[in-house]
């Protein structure tokens, strides 16, 4: 038994080593070109058309979403300035203390929309 499995070890060695070098041999022949990178290369990273199409189109998609933003700016100052309104018919004695909190809501509102519009901005032109 020991003589049959020396046998099959020996003659499965010769058997791989011949595949090996006949599979070496087609690998050359088929792949001449084919470059292996070594530890110290390094790899670039290159952007296939598709997908710089698809960055474009998120970075599109992005700006629309932070837009939106701007439209809450308009609604706010709409409500700041109308309850300035009801306000000072309610009472018109408190007319430039109601002005000076208005101006302060209204200059809030416009920030969270200058924001808004920056980020688009940035969305587009910076990444």
């Amino acid at each position: 038994m020991a003589s049959l499995t020396r046998f099959s070890l020996t003659s499965s060695s010769a058997l791989c080593r011949l595949l090996i070098s006949r599979n070496a041999g087609l690998v050359q022949q088929h792949l001449p070109s084919m470059v292996i990178p070594t530890a110290t290369q390094q790899r670039s990273m290159t952007t296939t058309p598709i997908r710089r199409d698809i960055d474009s189109a998120a970075k599109y998609i992005g700006a629309g979403a932070a837009t939106v933003g701007v439209a809450g700016a308009g609604a706010g100052i709409g409500t700041v300035f109308g309850s300035l309104v009801v306000a000072y018919a309610r009472n018109p004695s408190l007319k430039q203390q109601l002005f000076s909190y208005a101006i302060l809501g209204f200059a809030l509102s416009e920030a969270m929309g200058l924001f808004c519009l920056m980020m688009a901005f940035m969305l587009l032109f910076a990444f």
